[in-house]
């Protein structure tokens, strides 16, 4: 998907489309989903229709539905190779 191409609100409509859309596929209600991540039915529903939700509703929902991995897809670590590490060290002195 070209997310650049996109509004905000388009992204956050289709990452509510994909949440509902793993959901169905894990057989989960949205009643089910509430109740495990701690927060209620409203908000799953406002969430999957692209509308404003919290991010700590988005960790909890993503955690019911086993997607936290994909956090790291996200947004990457930072990977620091042992010779910036060195160079960094070497600079403070």
């Amino acid at each position: 998907m070209e997310w650049y191409g996109i509004t905000d609100v388009q992204i956050a409509f289709e990452l509510g489309k994909r949440i509902r859309a793993t959901r169905l596929r894990k057989k989960f209600s949205q009643v089910e989903v509430a109740e495990r991540a701690g927060i209620s039915k409203f908000t799953i529903g406002q969430m999957e229709n692209g509308k404003n939700t919290s991010l700590a509703s988005l960790i909890a929902v993503m955690r019911v539905l086993k997607l936290l991995e994909n956090f790291d897809s996200l947004i990457p670590q930072e990977v620091i190779s042992p010779v910036e590490m060195l160079a960094k060290k070497n600079k403070k002195r």
